[in-house]
């Protein structure tokens, strides 16, 4: 499997998908017109062209998903640390919260996700 990228329009495209699917692709082109501003031309344009990079599955007009959101957006998250920060997750962090709080809830999520992963 290549990149899982996707460019915003895409992504946009995708989120709706992997909120309805299995969807009908008639469905599907009333929600990007209602939800994107789309034509039913370039709907089906990109469920062709996602279809074809493995993304998503068009079989007797229902559109199935691939490719689960987590996977995309795990592959965007490291792009985007690589290339803002250097690679560096402490950094990333620092420049996520800097002026912001957070509640004693979310830290100790923070703290057991990063316990939850953290090498041995």
């Amino acid at each position: 499997m290549g990149s899982l990228k996707l460019c915003d329009s895409e992504y946009r495209f995708m989120t709706i998908v992997w909120d309805h699917a299995p969807i009908g692709s008639g469905r599907l082109v009333e929600l990007c017109a209602e939800k994107l501003g789309w034509k039913k031309s370039t709907t089906y344009t990109v469920i062709k062209k996602l279809s074809e990079r493995g993304f998503i599955k068009n079989e007797n007009a229902v559109v199935e998903v691939l490719i689960p959101k987590e996977s995309v957006q795990a592959e965007e998250t490291d792009y985007f640390v690589e290339r803002t920060f250097d690679g560096s997750l402490p950094n990333f962090l620092v420049a996520f919260l800097s002026g912001r709080k957070i509640s004693q809830k979310e830290a100790e999520e923070i703290k057991r996700l990063i316990d939850k992963y953290m090498e041995e």
